[in-house]
Parts: C-alpha cells; sequence; structure tokens
C-alpha cells in the first residue's frame, strides 16, 4: 500500500508540475499577444508638405472704354470711332484681331439733378460703354498691355484697364506629381520620429490630403479653404498631405 501510496504521490507531484508550467507558458503567450496587439494600435500622424514655384501659361486682360453725348445717335457714333482706335491700338501692340474680343455695347442714360440732388426725369445724354478683353499664352506681353493701355487716354479715349487674370493650366498634372512628393515628405518625417523613440514604422493606417495652396511667390498668406492666386505671373503651388502609420 505505501508504495502505491508514493507512486499516486509523485504522479499528483509530476501533473502539478506539467499543469504550473502549461499555465506559466500560456500566460507568457497571452503576454506576447496583449504586447503585440497594443502596440499594433498605436499609431503616429504626421503632415507631409511640398511646394513648387510655377509661372502662369495663361492670361487675360479686360478693359472698358465709353462715349457720352446728349444724343444716344452720336454717342453711339462716338463709341463706335473709339472701338475702332482700340482695336487697332491692340493689335499694334501684337495681338491678333481675332483674339480681341468686344462685349455688347451697355447705354445708361442720364438725367438731370434737382437742388435737393434729386435725379428727374428729365434726359441730359446718354453713356455707351463696350468692355474689350484678350487672352493669351504670352503672360508677360499680357502684363505689359495692362499697365500701358492708358495711353489711349491720349487719344482721347476715356477706358478703364483692369487688373489681369494669370492662371496656371497644367494644376492637375503637377498635383499628382506634388501628392506623391507630399506622400514620401510624411513617410521620412514619421520614420524620423519613430527611430527617436527606438521604433520603426509599419503600414499606412490612413492618409488624407489637404487643400490645395497657389500663392503668389514668397507669399506667407493661406486659407483653410485653399487659394489659388490669379494676380500674379510667379506662384507657389503648395500641396499637404496627412499620414497615419502603424508603429511596428
Amino acid at each position: 500500500m505505501n508504495n502505491v501510496t508514493n507512486i499516486n504521490k509523485k504522479n499528483y507531484t509530476v501533473a502539478a508540475v506539467i499543469l504550473a508550467g502549461g499555465l506559466i507558458i500560456a500566460a507568457l503567450l497571452l503576454s506576447s499577444t496583449w504586447r503585440y496587439v497594443s502596440r499594433s494600435n498605436v499609431t503616429i500622424t504626421v503632415t507631409g508638405s511640398v511646394s513648387r514655384d510655377i509661372k502662369s501659361d495663361f492670361a487675360k486682360w479686360s478693359g472698358m472704354f465709353s462715349a457720352e453725348s446728349s444724343s444716344l445717335k452720336e454717342a453711339y457714333s462716338k463709341l463706335q470711332e473709339n472701338n475702332k482706335t482700340v482695336t487697332a491700338y491692340l493689335i499694334s501692340k501684337g495681338f491678333p484681331q481675332d483674339k480681341i474680343s468686344l462685349s455688347s455695347i451697355n447705354t445708361q442714360t442720364q438725367y438731370v439733378t434737382n437742388a435737393q440732388g434729386n435725379l428727374t426725369n428729365e434726359i441730359t445724354g446718354y453713356r455707351l460703354s463696350q468692355n474689350v478683353s484678350i487672352e493669351s499664352n504670352d503672360v508677360d506681353k499680357i502684363d505689359k498691355l495692362s499697365r500701358e493701355a492708358t495711353e489711349l487716354i491720349n487719344e482721347g479715349i476715356e477706358i478703364n484697364s483692369f487688373p489681369p487674370e494669370f492662371l496656371y493650366t497644367k494644376t492637375g498634372d503637377l498635383k499628382i506629381e506634388l501628392v506623391g512628393l507630399a506622400a514620401q515628405d510624411a513617410k521620412q518625417r514619421a520614420d524620423q520620429i519613430a527611430k527617436s523613440t527606438g521604433n520603426s514604422i509599419g503600414e499606412v493606417r490612413s492618409s488624407k490630403m489637404g487643400v490645395i495652396q497657389i500663392t503668389p511667390k514668397n507669399s506667407t498668406e493661406i486659407s483653410d479653404y485653399g487659394m489659388n492666386d490669379v494676380s500674379s505671373i510667379d506662384k507657389t503651388m503648395t500641396v499637404v498631405v496627412n499620414m497615419s502609420f502603424s508603429i511596428d
């Protein structure tokens, strides 16, 4: 009986040791798994950006000239003469006639003002005006025209020269290139931050492109809704990408 009892005790002891060992191993595995799962939920979010200087490749200039007279017929005749003068001037500046656009004529009736400063029903004359515009890929020529068009005043033409608009027409193609470069910048930033803490980045968890800023060159102005400057020939296009990476 004593031998049987001793054998049973040994069996229980072995079983207990095996069970304890199994529990320890299971605990270690669970701990390792938890650390992995917990670590895989940690992400790092960074912003990458890239800028590129560009030059406008398309421009539009517009102006308005007018004529007035006490007679509607005479005012129209004067405007027609002004039309010819303006067109000849633009052609002399190197713009083909088929690129010169003229709007319909706007007619404004002018009335007598009484002593109280109020308009009466008595007509004093008519003022006719017409818009003229030119579109061209020669942005420098348009820029020069916008500053010189008032020379027509010397020829008796009452003209207003409006600020030209300068555009970059290849924005779509450039955006694709800059988005890729901004993503690379974001990855480099995330990698540097992770390495500084003894870690490394893993897969991309999320990415989102920010608004595009097209601003005058050397300008620091930005907008939450993005910008598309049309006032300057030389511009800077900036693309921003927000990205999140897992931590390995």
